[in-house]
């Protein structure tokens, strides 16, 4: 699981998806939005029953995000809030596909250092 310190909260989720660049991968886009600070970069994950009604199986993709995230954290640029939308696909993707294309979108997207 990803550290509280990197977590995305509260109304952040709709400004990034509102303001947000989106990069698309097979399973998943993400909305990137940059910071005037230059914390740490914070992660949202968001998965509807649109993707799975199962929140098992939401729940495995979320963790699988997160994870992969986990292992590229002190990589990734300061200053961006990030936020992970899952597409169906992810629901029949494997663990080590989801975190193979998270480290494709995250270089195409820019945010390695």
């Amino acid at each position: 699981m990803i550290a509280s310190v990197y977590r995305l909260r509260g109304n952040s989720f709709k400004e990034v998806l509102d303001k947000g660049k989106m990069v698309q991968s097979d399973s998943f886009g993400i909305a990137i939005v940059k910071r005037e600070d230059e914390e740490v970069p914070k992660f949202g994950f968001i998965v509807s029953t649109k993707v799975s009604k199962e929140a098992v199986q939401r729940n495995r993709i979320k963790r699988a995000l997160s994870e992969a995230v986990r292992f590229m954290t002190s990589d990734i640029k300061s200053g961006h809030d990030v936020v992970f939308l899952a597409k169906q696909k992810a629901a029949r993707s494997s663990t080590d596909v989801l975190m193979n294309e998270v480290r494709e979108a995250i270089k195409t997207a820019g945010l390695f250092k």
